[in-house]
This record gives C-alpha cells, structure tokens and sequence, in this order.
C-alpha cells in the first residue's frame, strides 16, 4: 500500500506538471489508450466475454469516472498538490454517505462520525471566498463522482467479472474523451510530455495492482492505515518541486479528513469493503 500511494501521488505530481500544457480531456485519453489493448488482451486470454450485461450502469460508471478524474485534473492543475490530495481522501467518507442510498448498506454511528469529521475538515482547506475556493470545489466534485463511480462498480458486480468491467469502462472512457479532444483540438505532446503521459497511465495502473495486492494480503484497517502515506507524500512533493507549503487551516483540515479515515476503517460490516483509493 505503500508503494501504491507513491504511485498515485507521483501519478498526481505527473497531471500537475503536464496538465497546462495539454487540454485535460485529451490528457483523460492519451492515460487511457495505451492500457486498452492490455485489457483486450487479459480478457481474451481468460475467455472473458466482452460483454456488460448492465449497460445502463455501465455507462452511468463511465460518466462518473470520467466526471471525476476531470474535476480531480483540473483541481490539480489549479491548486497547490497536498490540498488537492487531502480534498481527494474524502473520496472513502462521501462513499459511505452515499452507499446507503444507492446500495442499500446500512450506516452506523462509527460511519457518521467520519463523515462529519471529514466533511468538516474539507470546509477548512475550502478556503472560503479565495481563488482556490473554485479549484477546491473541483477537487471535491471529483471525490463525489469517484465515490458514486465506486458504488457503480459495486453494482455492476453482481452480474458481471471484473476484468470485464474494466475493459468496457476503460473503452468507453477511451472513446468518449478521444471525441472530445478531437472536436476541441488536440495538441500534439512533444517527448517530454509523451513520457509523462506514459507514466502517469503505468503509475495508475501499477498502482490499482499494487492497492489490489496490498487488500488480498492484509486486512482492511491495517492497509487503510498505510494508505495515508499518499497525505505527507503530497506535502513532501508539492513542497520539492512547486515550493509549496499548505497553510495551517489546510493542514489542520487534512488532519481531520485523515482522522475521519481511520474511524472509517471499522465502519459497519456493509461498508468494509469499500477502502479503495481516491485516486483509482
């Protein structure tokens, strides 16, 4: 989990530093084509059918993905990195709010209190009637679409295997963006932003195997815990490469987000599974 959390943060770090120089639907396409074949490839290989029998949650999957790795981009782009990524980790908190509505999972006390905790700490880095108030809310749109793309996976599970989900996500996202960045102009990335578009797709995907791994050998609190690295990582980047410094209202707002996290790693039985990555 660890190394998981370096992934997506330098993953994050990665989108920071190219996402001025390409439009962001374009960078959402170019993170998305190398990996197609690999899953075309996974998939056949198991003779995996390549198709979803729930298309209609299929393609509401597809539109939150896509709406929430947009808002998390631009945020990115516009914000300083440790405050976009604390925003990000209440991905796991506004999940277990919105489960009980789409899902049907039940919601304890335990559950609540994350829930206010991190809800609370958000509003502290929101940094009401600033600049950074339109980017913090960005950040936080896309942490609710990641959540609601989650609770659609969940959904889509019960009729369908998960490589199967993945390939179909991963090409009607593929497509979709690729229309756009076509209608919108694209631009040609030079090497260097070549090779950071190719690592950002590698550093996802290596991080989703890794986050997969680290769940299949330890329990769920004690690799929620490790996953908190991704906080002190992005305070550790933003501060190398951008000079950058999260005020005290932005500190104690990802203490409390962070502290939301670890009450939510012993929610309710329905929700246990649900400790995934705000950066998946």
């Amino acid at each position: 989990m660890f190394l998981a959390s370096a992934c997506f943060v330098t993953m994050s770090a990665l989108v920071k530093a190219v996402g001025h120089e390409l439009p962001l639907v374009e960078l959402i396409f170019l993170r998305t084509l190398p990996v197609l074949p690999i899953l075309l490839w996974a998939n056949i290989s198991r003779g995996c059918s390549l198709v979803v029998r729930n298309r209609k949650i299929l393609l509401l999957r597809t539109l939150f993905g896509g709406l929430a790795m947009f808002g998390f981009y631009y945020a990115l782009t516009a914000m300083p990195l440790a405050e976009c990524v604390f925003i990000g980790r209440t991905q796991p908190i506004l999940l277990a709010l919105l489960a009980p509505l789409v899902t049907g999972d039940r919601t304890g006390v335990r559950v609540w209190l994350a829930i206010a905790l991190g809800l609370a700490g958000t509003l502290m880095i929101m940094h009401p009637g600033s600049p950074l108030q339109v980017a913090a809310l960005f950040a936080l749109a896309g942490a609710l679409f990641s959540a609601l793309a989650h609770l659609m996976v969940r959904l889509l599970s019960r009729t369908d295997p998960t490589p199967v989900i993945v390939f179909n996500f991963t090409f009607l996202l593929c497509t979709g963006s690729g229309l756009l960045a076509f209608f919108h102009g694209m631009v040609m990335p030079g090497p260097i932003q070549w090779f950071m578009v190719i690592a950002i797709g590698l550093l996802a995907s290596s991080g989703q195997f890794l986050l997969t791994r680290a769940y299949a050998l330890e329990r769920a609190p004690r690799v929620a815990a490790a996953s908190y690295a991704s906080v002190f990582l992005s305070v550790l980047y933003g501060y190398l490469f951008w000079q950058e410094s999260p005020d005290g209202a932005a500190l104690a707002g990802g203490g409390l987000i962070v502290a939301s996290g670890l009450v939510l790693m012993w929610p309710t039985k329905g929700l246990r599974q649900w400790k995934t990555s705000s950066f998946s």
